[in-house]
């Protein structure tokens, strides 16, 4: 008998959001939650994954897996190949929408707003502290761009590995970091019988408003 999806379901009762307990600031309450799903997390999962959205310049939406690698005041950093697809998209239509989704905690956490390359500095530090096998990869994988064969690749890593034979390869031009700058950010907590938490914030002349939506 075919699998139903319509009959999968979980109802959801670990926790609530309440109003009086939320941060005024949504970066302190996003640290706290990414915090407590790196502690919480089973089976043991990479906390800082996140979908990416972005839409070309037909517009077109796109969708990724990515690493978040570091927030602050400043905005929420993840780095790739300025020349990719998702690259192309961040260039043409620099907006772009990330999705946090912890479901041992049954939290999901929505972010929006611009994006903007890096500072190089950062980009050159981040860089620099990869491992040397993923600093080799950045510099021989063309992104997004189509292969004749897996051989392709390989060939293309043992030129790059012999030509930075015994040095650190520099990061190269086409590799960094972007910077999304928060303009919206929404909590979302599971609740029993779908009647979920749902608190959002907004940006406004500097200050964060916060709404609660409707489930």
């Amino acid at each position: 008998m075919p699998l139903s999806l319509a009959q999968l379901r979980r109802n959801y009762t670990l926790y609530g959001l309440r109003d009086d307990l939320a941060q005024d600031d949504p970066l302190v309450l996003f640290g706290q939650w990414l915090d407590q799903a790196r502690k919480t997390e089973v089976p043991p999962v990479e906390a800082n994954s996140m979908a990416l959205a972005t839409v070309d310049s037909q517009g077109h939406a796109h969708c990724r897996i990515l690493l978040l690698k570091g927030f602050s005041a400043e905005g929420f950093f993840f780095f790739g190949h300025y020349q990719s697809a998702k690259g192309e998209e961040l260039a043409s239509n620099p907006h772009a929408a990330m999705t946090f989704f912890w479901p041992g905690l049954e939290r999901q956490v929505r972010i929006e707003g611009p994006v903007v390359r890096a500072d190089a500095q950062l980009s050159d530090d981040y860089f620099d502290a990869r491992p040397a096998a993923s600093q080799l990869g950045a510099w021989a994988s063309p992104q997004s761009q189509p292969l004749s064969h897996r051989s392709e690749l390989e060939s293309r890593l043992r030129d790059v590995t012999e030509r930075f034979a015994g040095q650190q390869p520099p990061r190269p031009e086409h590799w960094g970091g972007y910077r999304l700058q928060p303009q919206r950010i929404e909590f979302w907590q599971g609740r029993p019988d779908r009647l979920h938490d749902r608190l959002d914030y907004r940006l406004h002349a500097g200050t964060w408003q916060r709404t609660r939506l409707a489930p």
